[in-house]
């Protein structure tokens, strides 16, 4: 087989992983949102997410545990329930994650937790912002920004931000289908196509 053709069994491999993934998250986050507004406890889930949000964010153990394989899902399970209760999370949260270290099912978590914070936002009638960004925003520019797409799209806008240094400066807003690319990288590419047409 030629390398053309090997790389494109490649990305079509990666493209069919990453849906794969964000089917199971979607699965699992409508059942957690659905027992969360059953049982009237939202407002504690969102505080769960946010809460493995931000040790999925500071600890290279954490995603480790939910990524490797090198772990058994034994070791996955203990581990999860230790984090669980370490973090004081509520019944819906450790039965949910407890079930997917059972399924194997744990490496999704970070797509979980955009699903279920998107099905809470959809219920408070906010939108989600998608935002990449050169270097990390700081708590007063996000609050701007949130401020000014408000403004922009007329509901309450929650920032989800990510930091891409590929962009060189400047930002990449998402919002439902709406995208504003002010990045330098985008910029750099209009000047280079620009260039082209005029050679």
């Amino acid at each position: 087989m030629s390398d053309a053709g090997k790389q494109e069994i490649g990305r079509v491999h990666v493209s069919e992983t990453a849906s794969y993934s964000s089917g199971i998250a979607s699965r699992y986050a409508t059942a957690v949102f659905e027992l969360a507004k059953e049982a009237g406890k939202v407002s504690d889930v969102e505080n769960d997410i946010d809460a493995l949000a931000a040790a999925l964010e500071a600890s290279a153990d954490f995603r480790e545990l939910i990524s490797s394989p090198i772990y058994s899902r034994e070791q996955q399970q203990r581990g999860i329930v230790a984090i669980s209760e370490k973090m004081g999370l509520g019944d819906i949260m450790t039965k949910t994650l407890g079930l997917m270290a059972e399924k194997r099912r744990l490496f999704v978590l970070p797509q979980l937790i955009g699903a279920v914070r998107h099905l809470i936002a959809q219920e408070k009638g906010e939108v989600t912002a998608e935002v990449r960004t050169a270097k990390k925003l700081t708590k007063t520019q996000e609050a701007k920004l949130a401020a000014a797409l408000k403004t922009a799209v007329g509901k309450d806008v929650n920032i989800d931000a990510t930091v891409d240094e590929s962009l060189i400066g400047g930002l990449v807003v998402k919002v439902g289908s709406k995208m504003i690319d002010t990045s330098i990288a985008a910029r750099l590419s209009n000047l280079q196509n620009a260039m082209k047409e005029v050679g």
